[in-house]
């Protein structure tokens, strides 16, 4: 039998509790508390060095908190500011190797690219080709560090409604900027 609070659960993606962090001897936040559920989009901003990366990379499980706690109940998938992107494969050949189908170099526009070696790729091109590989691993939770850095606006608003599309998909995701953003977000969080 399922009871109302699983049902409720069943759509939470991410929950946090009092959350806190260190980082060279420094508090960079303290005490927060926040959920992402199906169809969220949490946009986090605040200055360089605010600590919208390490929340992040504590979100991803990459960091540990130094206080609270974390409970995750879907996969996410996670992009930093590093695209990890292999040089000398073509774009087909790193989207492989992640597990994602070539068919989703077209949602960056880089359909036409998939023979090309990476290391051809301009910046943009390599930020969008690590989009591709974020957004193919089929993972309800997208976890974006910075992921406008490098695109221009034609592909910043693809990454806009992208991001919408997860979301309207029942799956949600988590930003970080420190600029203006064309993300649709449902939530904020200022750092």
């Amino acid at each position: 039998m399922r009871h109302d609070s699983d049902a409720v659960m069943a759509d939470v993606l991410i929950k946090c509790d009092g959350l806190g962090a260190v980082r060279g001897g420094r508090s960079l936040f303290t005490a927060l508390s926040f959920e992402i559920a199906a169809g969220d989009v949490l946009l986090v901003t605040g200055a360089n060095g605010a600590g919208k990366s390490t929340l992040l990379r504590v979100l991803a499980g990459l960091l540990a908190p130094t206080a609270g706690q974390i409970h995750r109940y879907v996969a996410l998938a996670y992009l930093g500011h590093e695209n990890a992107v292999k040089p000398a494969a073509s774009v087909a050949a790193n989207l492989r190797f992640w597990g994602v189908d070539a068919a989703s170099a077209a949602l960056f526009g880089l359909g036409n690219l998939l023979d090309l070696d990476a290391r051809l790729l301009s910046a943009g091109q390599r930020r969008r080709l690590a989009l591709c590989r974020t957004f193919g691993t089929g993972a309800r939770l997208i976890i974006l560090d910075e992921p406008g850095s490098g695109l221009d606006a034609a592909n910043a608003d693809r990454l806009a409604d992208a991001l919408a599309a997860h979301a309207a998909a029942g799956s949600g995701a988590i930003v970080a900027s420190h600029g203006e953003s064309r993300i649709a977000a449902t939530k904020r969080l200022a750092l």
